[in-house]
């Protein structure tokens, strides 16, 4: 597990250093959404309404629209907020474990201790098992300030964090308000009936029959042999830079530069991988701008590149230039290096 966060326990004069952990994972099979006639992945833009063009994450910012008017908030308006620096999970008070309504809690993380020493950790675990008592805490996380409780759990300490008082809403019913009459003799059959039904509670007895049951769909899809190229479906992530989504996929990209460097031999590996990081690096700034001047600035840059180059480069240029109409610009990057170690050898 990767640690979310670290900080301290603030426990009176106690100080407990710690590490966060998520406590839990989602199993559900992760679905794209695909065109039904030809199997298309479909891609959403982030687009502006006003001057129409698809924005780039690090050109967006948050604002707050209160039905007539729009207050934008800059990002380092929002990091400027102290709230949210704090590194500390504040133990605020300490209540019986009944008071805590179920219906508040949220998502759940451990705390590891964090100091060579656990003995303030084991303390402060101790202390909350011998009282019987739950701890109220305070604590940011992810630009938010949130209320949250310690609990135990085995030899760990829980932290769950929980709504505050107005996002728990109150249950209105007018069928609650006037229940019907219940006799002696109905109440004592749904007690027998609740006893039959009664047992210590086994998690791993239950099963998510959903998500099984769409895996051995999937699986049996594959072995019928209905399973859809997924490059030619889905498209590579420059041709979707091309087309103006913007869509980013970083494993392709890594792996593109590691088969590139493993391509360049040991003659040229630092001249050809700095060659390649450089247009890389342009490849991604010429993204971040409006789609027709980058293109046209790039081209403009590969003929002055070009014209700098003798004679016997000319018709290795030219089948670059043709095959980057008709390819995507990660392919066109990635065989620059090995062109250039063809002419070394």
């Amino acid at each position: 597990m990767r640690a979310l966060w670290s900080g301290d326990v603030a426990f009176g004069l106690v100080s407990v250093p710690v590490k966060l952990y998520s406590a839990t994972r989602d199993h559900d099979v992760s679905l794209h959404q695909v065109h039904d006639a030809d199997g298309g992945r479909i891609r959403y833009e982030r687009r502006c309404e006003v001057c129409e063009k698809t924005i780039d994450y690090e050109d967006i910012d948050k604002a707050y629209a209160d039905g007539e008017d729009t207050i934008v908030l800059r990002d380092e308006e929002i990091e400027a907020l102290p709230a949210d620096r704090e590194h500390e999970i504040e133990v605020v008070q300490f209540v019986p474990d009944d008071q805590i309504d179920p219906l508040s809690l949220e998502k759940s993380y451990f705390l590891e201790p964090a100091s060579r020493s656990p003995k303030a950790y084991v303390l402060l675990r101790r202390t909350l098992e011998s009282t019987s008592r739950t701890a109220v805490v305070q604590f940011a996380l992810r630009s938010k300030t949130r209320l949250g409780v310690l609990r135990v759990r085995g030899n760990t300490i829980v932290l769950q964090a929980m709504r505050w008082a107005d996002e728990v809403r109150e249950a209105d019913f007018e069928a609650t308000k006037k229940p019907p009459r219940i006799s002696a003799k109905e109440l004592e059959m749904a007690e027998a009936l609740v006893e039959q039904y009664s047992e210590d509670f086994e998690p791993e007895k239950y099963v998510d029959e959903y998500q099984e049951q769409l895996r051995t769909l999937i699986e049996e899809k594959i072995e019928k042999g209905e399973a859809l190229d997924t490059e030619a479906t889905f498209g590579s992530p420059d041709e979707d830079e091309e087309d103006g989504g913007n869509v980013v996929d970083l494993m392709e990209a890594l792996k593109r530069s590691v088969d590139s460097r493993r391509g360049n031999g040991s003659g040229n590996t630092k001249s050809a991988g700095t060659s390649s990081a450089r247009k890389t690096g342009g490849s991604t700034s010429s993204t971040k701008k409006s789609g027709g001047k980058a293109s046209a600035t790039k081209k403009s840059d590969a003929k002055k590149s070009d014209a700098k180059k003798s004679d016997g480069k000319k018709s290795a240029a030219s089948k670059k230039k043709t095959s980057g109409k008709s390819g995507t610009r990660g392919d066109s990057a990635g065989k620059k290096p090995q062109k250039r170690e063809r002419k070394a050898s």
